[in-house]
């Protein structure tokens, strides 16, 4: 609410208070006495800008300041929309001229966006657009993908290759730089592409835009396992325990952190009695089954990482 002295004819009903103010509720638009409370008026109208967003059909909310801009558009959001109907704003007809040269400029508007660079950017952050509910992306993971897909068509690596997969390796890539834990199975599930074409594009981006990215912590995985195993609170305050312990000792290095996690997890859950079986530790990780059993040894055979039951 704010103060709003303006010239409004009140006789307040409180006889006491010399000065009269009033107050203004931006949220419900009404004005009213500040001594009384009488509102005064009500619904009264915003005077400021008009700030729906909308791209075609689509709403993306509100803002002072127009549509966004986004990477993640191929026009960057800030693409022209020439209406179709040879009228002005007040409904009349355009004149003969007038409708020749509004046809010549939607002709050119059309042809610009139909270059081949634009339609194959349309395309990717169409798969973009889907992947991120799929995925359950952030905005910044998604502007950090189109960044990464736009180098690597301005250095020419798409050529000859299919848009799903140099999108998907640009997804990986994000999420790598980003710290999100997503990894090339679950891209791989979302897209319908085979893991290994993913990692071999995603290897050429590393190498052809030099891109520096950090392995992902394994800690970062263990809340979704844990979810999906349905662990107690105990058992997964336990597996950090053990995670932090081992990554002292330098037993995670060169691992992978899908499986650390899951084997953490696993010696968390034997050391609490939890019945919980390497099968559905690996179902829930997607991590094969032989691979914790391996990690398993290597851990149970570290005198300085004791884990008892």
């Amino acid at each position: 609410m704010k103060d709003n002295s303006n010239e409004i004819k009140h006789v307040c009903l409180d006889k006491k208070s010399g000065k009269i103010s009033f107050v203004t509720d931006e949220n419900t638009g009404e004005v009213m006495c500040s001594n009384c409370g009488h509102v005064i008026t009500e619904k009264l109208e915003d005077s400021g800008a008009e700030y729906s967003i909308h791209t075609g059909e689509d709403y993306y909310g509100k803002s002072r300041v127009g549509r966004k801009s986004t990477l993640a558009f191929n026009d960057m959001g800030l693409s022209t929309v020439i209406q179709q109907s040879d009228r002005d704003s007040t409904g009349k007809g355009l004149s003969g001229e007038m409708k020749r040269t509004f046809y010549r400029l939607r002709m050119w508007d059309k042809n610009s966006k139909a270059r081949p660079g634009q339609r194959n950017m349309q395309k990717a952050f169409t798969i973009l657009e889907g992947l991120k509910t799929k995925l359950s992306l952030s905005e910044a993971v998604v502007e950090k993908s189109a960044y990464i897909y736009r180098k690597a068509l301005g250095k020419k690596i798409g050529r000859g290759r299919s848009i799903p997969v140099i999108i998907s390796a640009s997804i990986y890539a994000a999420c790598r730089f980003t710290n999100t834990p997503r990894t090339i199975q679950d891209i791989s599930n979302s897209t319908n592409i085979k893991r290994t074409t993913i990692h071999r594009m995603y290897r050429i981006l590393v190498k052809e835009l030099n891109l520096t990215l950090e392995t992902y912590n394994p800690v970062e995985f263990i809340s979704r396992i844990s979810s999906l195993l349905n662990v107690t609170e105990k058992t997964k305050r336990d597996a950090i325990k053990i995670l932090l312990k081992a990554e002292s000792l330098m037993l995670t290095s060169g691992k992978n952190p899908m499986a650390v996690a899951a084997t953490v997890i696993y010696l968390a859950a034997i050391k609490n009695n939890q019945k919980i079986t390497q099968t559905q530790v690996a179902n829930a990780s997607e991590i094969s089954s032989v691979t914790i059993r391996n990690l398993c040894k290597l851990f149970n055979n570290t005198k300085e990482l004791t884990i008892k039951n």
